[in-house]
């Protein structure tokens, strides 16, 4: 667990040190799988057009990237920031897992990306109920 020993040698850790971890390392493993999943339907030799997903792939990968960079970063944080980042990330995990989960009874990676989606997306929500009103992660 190297998110968690580097985060926890900050001189001022977050209140929220084991939510930031789970979704630092939630946030990288979503970024992952998304882009995975988008080459996989580059891939897929069918009838079924997959650019919604490929697209929404693509989007939920960068904002899981952003997200995980941005908790990372533990000197005064900005509430503000952090909150529209939590919620910029829940919104795309679960528009990335809804159009996955269209295609996941025929396609693994779909479904494989659904579940990290939704894992993502409840580890951000876990971190926002965990952050009192005015407070940082």
């Amino acid at each position: 667990m190297r998110t968690q020993d580097m985060l926890s040698k900050h001189s001022d850790p977050s209140d929220q040190l084991d939510k930031v971890v789970a979704l630092v390392n939630s946030a990288f493993a979503c970024e992952q799988c998304c882009t995975s999943c988008a080459d996989a339907c580059l891939a897929e030799d069918s009838d079924m057009d997959l650019t919604a997903c490929i697209r929404t792939n693509l989007d939920c990968a960068d904002v899981c990237a952003t997200t995980g960079r941005v908790l990372s970063r533990q000197t005064q944080p900005n509430d503000a920031i952090l909150r529209a980042q939590l919620q910029a990330c829940v919104a795309a995990c679960d528009a990335c897992a809804d159009e996955c989960e269209e295609h996941a009874d025929m396609h693994e990676h779909c479904r494989v990306c659904m579940e990290c989606c939704r894992e993502c997306a409840d580890a951000c929500r876990a971190l926002l109920d965990a952050m009192p009103q005015g407070a940082t992660a």
